[in-house]
Parts: C-alpha cells; sequence; structure tokens
C-alpha cells in the first residue's frame, strides 16, 4: 500500500488526529489531520536507509504547543494583516489579533488549529489525501463562510504537489499556503543550503515586517538569489532589510505570470535538492530567524536557522495595498492554486 491511515493522538478535547502516510516515487510523506501539517518527507539515504528533510516532533504534543506552524496549512490569510484591518466595499474589516500587533497567518485560531476532514486516495497520478474544512461566517473576524479543499499528491517522480481550493459564500479575502520548515541535510543548521530564487523584485518592509508597498529590484542586494547563493553568506551581508527582520522574512515576486505553475526557487546540498514551482505570484523566503530552543523530533534541540520556509502565497497585507495582486474571493467564484516540491538525491 502506498497510502495509510494511523490514529496520531487526541486533542483535549477528545478528538482523534489520524496520521496519513504517502509513498511514492522514493519518498515517504506524513501529513496529519491537525493543521493539515506535513509532520514529515523522508527522501533515501544509503541502502536502505531514509532521511527527514523537514523539521517536525516525535508526537502530537509538540504540534499543539507550537506557536512556529511547523508544516501547516495556514489561512484564511497567511502572512500579516496589519493592524489586523483592511477595507472591503466600504468598511473596515477587523480581524482577530491573538495580542499581537498585527494579523499573522490567519489568527490565532487559523487554519493551523483545526482537524480536517481526510479522504486518502491512490491512482495513476500517485498516492494523495484530500482535507477539507468549513470556516464559519466570522471566524477569527473574516467576513462570509468559507469551504477550502487542500490536495496533496505525490507521484512516481519525487514531487509532492498542495492543490489550494476555497469558495465562499460572502466577499472575503483567502491566501493560503504551506509553511514547512526544510533542512535537507537534517544536520541541524540551514546556512549552508544554497537558495535561489527566480524573481526580479522582492517586497521591502517596514515595522512588523510589514510590506511598505513598494516593489523593489533584487539587482545589487542581498536579495538577489538569481542565482545561487549560501543562505549564511548572504545574511552576513550588513542591510537595513536584512536587520529588520533578522535575517530572510521577505516575499520576492516570481518571474513569469501568476496562474501559471513556473519555476520559484531553488534549495541545495551536498547530495540533496528541492524545487519549488507555482502558480502563486510570490515567495515567501524565511531563514528560521525566530525558531524558538525547543526539542524536535528524535530529541533535537531546535534553535535559530535550522530550517528554512519557502511558503508559496500572494503578497503579505494583500488586502491593504491595491497594487498588490488582490486575495478577494467572492460568491460564484473559486480560489484554485497549486504548489509543486520536487526533491532529488544522489544515490549511494
Amino acid at each position: 500500500m502506498s497510502v495509510g491511515t494511523t490514529p496520531f493522538g487526541h486533542l483535549p478535547d477528545g478528538r482523534q488526529v489520524d496520521r496519513i502516510e504517502l509513498r511514492r516515487g522514493g519518498l515517504a510523506v506524513d501529513v496529519l489531520t491537525y493543521g493539515g501539517t506535513v509532520a514529515s518527507i523522508r527522501m533515501p539515504d544509503g541502502a536502505d536507509g531514509e532521511v527527514d528533510v523537514v523539521v517536525g516532533f516525535d508526537g502530537l504534543d509538540g504540534w499543539l504547543h507550537d506557536p512556529q506552524y511547523f508544516g501547516s496549512l495556514v489561512g484564511r490569510n497567511a502572512n500579516r494583516i496589519a493592524g489586523g484591518r483592511f477595507p472591503l466595499d466600504g468598511r473596515i474589516v477587523e480581524v482577530e489579533l491573538g495580542g499581537k500587533k498585527h494579523q499573522l497567518h490567519g489568527g490565532p485560531r487559523g487554519f493551523d488549529k483545526a482537524v480536517w476532514r481526510a479522504e486518502p486516495s491512490e491512482d495513476a497520478a500517485g498516492a494523495g489525501v484530500v482535507l477539507r474544512h468549513t470556516s464559519p461566517d466570522g471566524d477569527q473576524g473574516f467576513p462570509g463562510r468559507i469551504e477550502a479543499t487542500v490536495t496533496y499528491t505525490l507521484d512516481d517522480d519525487a514531487g509532492l504537489t498542495i492543490d489550494y481550493e476555497a469558495t465562499t459564500d460572502a466577499p472575503t479575502v483567502v491566501n493560503l499556503t504551506n509553511h514547512t520548515y526544510f533542512d535537507l541535510d537534517d544536520a541541524g543548521g540551514i546556512l549552508d543550503h544554497e537558495v535561489q530564487i527566480h524573481a526580479s523584485t522582492f517586497l521591502p518592509i517596514g515595522e512588523g515586517t510589514i510590506p511598505t508597498g513598494e516593489v523593489r529590484s533584487v539587482e545589487g542586494t542581498p536579495f538577489d538569489f538569481r542565482v545561487p547563493h549560501r543562505v549564511g553568506e548572504r545574511i552576513d551581508e550588513d542591510d537595513a532589510q536584512l536587520r529588520l527582520a533578522d535575517g530572510y522574512d521577505h516575499c520576492w515576486v516570481v518571474d513569469g505570470a501568476p496562474g501559471t505553475l513556473r519555476p520559484a526557487a531553488r534549495v541545495a546540498t551536498r547530495s540533496r535538492w528541492m524545487t519549488v514551482e507555482t502558480t502563486q505570484p510570490g515567495v515567501q523566503f524565511y531563514s528560521g530567524n525566530g525558531i524558538r530552543q525547543r526539542t524536535g523530533r528524535g530529541g533535537r534541540v531546535l534553535g535559530i536557522h535550522d530550517g528554512l520556509c519557502l511558503e508559496t502565497q500572494h503578497f503579505p497585507d494583500a488586502p491593504n495595498h491595491p497594487t498588490f495582486p488582490s486575495t478577494r474571493l467572492d460568491p460564484g467564484a473559486t480560489y484554485r492554486e497549486r504548489t509543486v516540491y520536487r526533491f532529488g538525491w544522489e544515490h549511494a
């Protein structure tokens, strides 16, 4: 069997969380119904072994107390909304802040805290699981009832495709992404990972890492990853934008037409690599600047720069920037986006 479901634990209210294991193309991927979380991606390592290339925990309790979205689906609105306020049809919508100055990743009880309904499947296209979640009108302050569907499919070419869909019964905003932290060496740090981002421009940030609204060329800046660079090499450069976020926590404007599947990024170490393609207009590169010290999978002590994220998405704070690609969703329309993570490795 290439798809299997096992219990993974229970929430404090008694609801069961399942783990769905997908196996295809030499990879194994574990998805949790809690948060739609990518809990594990295992590559071949040597003759018979496997190595996990994402950061995670041994049990459910780690995710229940994780404030940093390790592997989670995030929504309704990924990334930030300045002040938790945005205009919609002549009124100001105020969304939940959870004690923060700005809303982050859909609020304190966003999609990452939901238990998604799972439908595992397998066919010629690959091993997969369809996850569904209903977000009621007013959830975290957002208007409209949302029906969200996210499908993970693992294919024979070591590709993990994430398809996002959502519909609404009232005008609202939607911006979905996955927040997996990658460490391709599983060696305690990503500063030696080489990153390439297919983007000629990025979004400068201000206080709270909120975009200023400017779209700036990467030319001559530490944000120029059009050719591969070591993450640590670029972070060491003296740049005011990097100091604002203590590293990278910025959105790049992916070259090419939004809505078409096109290259967004590539990450490589000595023996493993990963490419990212997306239909989304942007990719948020986060270098793990704020990972708090905690115990991760296998007793590994996690800390700063122990994982990196490439979150394909619409731009941060888009509802407050009319010049950014719109995140508005109306009744009768369907939000659709696709991202493909494809993995490679040298065979021992």
